[in-house]
């Protein structure tokens, strides 16, 4: 039998050197102008007032397209995360 095995220690990651996550871009678009594509193709474009950490996503002044046209208008919208697919940073028209 041989001695005790030594551990070695994870080596620590190194900093995010300019690197942005994201978390950085998510929290670098609040207040901005966003689009938030779901699963099933509809796109809400607003700006995002505040998100969580389950992507549950607060917007404002929104409008939502369906195949590219614009089908409704909405003060204020709750969007559940778990529909999310991605979120984009937009030009307001």
């Amino acid at each position: 039998m041989s001695g005790p095995e030594t551990v070695k220690p994870v080596p620590e990651a190194p900093p995010n050197q300019g690197k942005k996550t994201p978390r950085d871009f998510l929290k670098s678009v609040i207040g901005k102008p966003v689009v938030v594509k779901l699963n099933s193709g509809v796109d809400y474009r607003g700006v995002l007032a505040c998100l969580d950490g389950y992507m549950n996503i607060a917007l404002e002044q929104t409008e939502e397209y369906v195949n590219g046209q614009l089908r409704n208008k909405y003060g204020d919208t709750f969007i559940r995360g778990n529909n999310v697919l991605y979120i984009s940073t937009t030009k307001r028209r």
